[in-house]
């Protein structure tokens, strides 16, 4: 079985103030760089000499550190280099005299990420303060997708326990890293965006842009050019040169979301960039040489999609050298309590709550429930509960009304007329379509051993849905077997 590790939040993550640590043996600059970090509200200490910051770095453990380079106990340079030694996560801010371009040079080269001359101005101060907040950010997503998650039972965000998501896990790991094109299927709301990030912050390209656009999401008219970008005047409204995602995908990975829904003209042209690797702006006579790795997705049956002409066959299987199939939440539903906790810690921490735990009678709704809208729909009714919750559990009065009034028309209906062997069939069959095929769960409300539960399905030849649509999609409509001889 695959592991995953889970990394622990960055510091900035955290709820508390961001912490800014001044080192300057200057007073009246200490004091008023403390005024201004103050009146931003920035949490701020102070320390005098050198020794005296690095002890307060260790203990206080703050977000950014402004260090003066003059200090009459330590070399500025080195005291940089001493911090950045003990945590790297806090980013260094290094101030010093006009002029002192060499020494600017060396705390770069020691780990510091700006420099800043004297005297300070409070716009100056600020702005780097917040471009280094942002820098700590963007390390700080980065890290998360990029350090491979290996908790029992996550992968870059994506919760699952299941047999499916483990193998998913499985596969990602072994193809992230190659330069083959990847096609992710999937309905919405399962996180084929995630999978997506996952595949890119796991591959060699990490270091390169990662570059989305959704094929639906905009007209078809405009696709084409801001894939391919265009010249200023090479028609009405260019009023300006346009550098294309294909060219911004340089050296990264280009995710094109709903491929499906690309028109069929720009699938000759996306075809030709694929085989080529260049192409040219619209009205530019320069031509773009372009190095990128190709991620589709889509929530439609490309295959039925190729035999209605909507997608070129020789498009298709360019995009799909590996193909990796994202399930729906209703195949499997074991993954459910996993996702629910999940989510559970995730809205605790955004909303500042305490609910500790989810009731049995709203887990029996939770895991019930067919989640067309998949994990999305799941997110958005942890969130709402997590938000009402008045007790610290959640109870189903805390789930949207539209989960609670599925499960109160939940009921076994018996057609007239049926014999006995017809209604124990179609109990089992109802049984299993209320708890998702889960036969486990369906023999138990039963009140059957599971190899019983299996003897029945053979004897009235019922097919798991969920195993039929894999192996050979929809599943085909059956006869109504003929009543059994009394």
């Amino acid at each position: 079985m695959v592991k995953f590790l889970s990394m622990a939040p960055p510091p900035y993550y955290s709820k508390r103030r961001r912490r800014v640590l001044v080192v300057d043996d200057d007073p009246a600059t200490s004091d008023w760089m403390r005024e201004v970090l103050d009146a931003e509200g920035y949490e701020s200490r102070c320390a005098l000499v050198g020794t005296r910051g690095h002890e307060i770095y260790r203990q206080w453990g703050p977000d950014v550190v402004v260090v003066n380079l003059s200090l009459p106990d330590v070399d500025g340079v080195e005291l940089v280099r001493r911090l950045k030694d003990t945590d790297e996560w806090p980013e260094v801010i290094a101030l010093g005299s006009p002029g002192t371009v060499s020494r600017a040079v060396e705390a770069a080269q020691a780990g510091a990420f700006y420099f800043l001359e004297k005297p300070l101005t409070r716009d100056g101060l600020v702005d780097v303060l917040e471009n280094a907040f942002g820098r700590m950010r963007e390390r700080a997503e980065h890290q998360q997708l990029k350090e491979q998650v290996r908790g029992q039972y996550s992968f870059a965000n994506v919760v699952g326990q299941s047999k499916s998501m483990k193998e998913l896990f499985e596969l990602i790991e072994s193809v992230a890293a190659s330069e083959a094109n990847i096609l992710i299927q999937g309905e919405n709301g399962t996180g084929k965006e995630l999978i997506a990030n996952a595949i890119h912050h796991h591959s060699d390209r990490v270091r390169g842009p990662f570059i989305k656009i959704n094929c639906a999401a905009i007209p078809h008219d405009l696709i084409e050019s801001e894939l391919f970008g265009y010249r200023k005047g090479s028609f009405t409204g260019a009023v300006a040169d346009k550098v294309g995602l294909f060219e911004m995908a340089e050296g990264g990975s280009l995710l094109l979301d709903e491929i499906g829904e690309m028109p069929a003209a720009l699938q000759t042209k996306l075809l030709r960039v694929l085989q080529q690797r260049e192409y040219r702006p619209i009205g530019s006579d320069r031509t773009v040489r372009v190095d990128f790795r190709l991620v589709c997705s889509t929530n439609t049956d490309l295959e039925q999609a190729l035999r209605e002409g909507r997608v070129r066959e020789d498009l298709y299987f360019r995009i799909n050298t590996i193909t990796l199939r994202v399930p729906p939440l209703r195949e499997r539903t074991e993954d459910i309590p996993l996702i629910c906790n999940h989510f559970l810690a995730k809205f605790n921490q955004r909303y500042d709550r305490a609910v500790r735990s989810i009731s049995p009678a709203a887990y029996h709704i939770l895991i019930r429930n067919r989640w067309s809208g998949n994990v999305r729909e799941l997110e958005n009714a942890m969130e709402r509960a997590v938000l009402v919750c008045k007790t610290g559990e959640i109870t189903p009065d805390d789930l949207p009304e539209t989960l609670r009034d599925g499960t109160a028309r939940e009921e076994f209906s018996v057609p007239p007329g049926c014999t006995l062997a017809e209604l124990e069939r179609l109990a089992i069959v109802q049984t299993l379509q209320r708890t998702n095929w889960n036969k486990q769960e369906a023999a138990q409300l039963l009140g059957l051993y599971r190899p019983t539960l299996y003897s029945k399905m053979r004897k009235h030849r019922i097919v798991d849905e969920r195993a039929q649509m894999r192996l050979e999609g929809p599943p085909r409509v059956r006869q109504r077997p003929a009543p059994a001889t009394r």
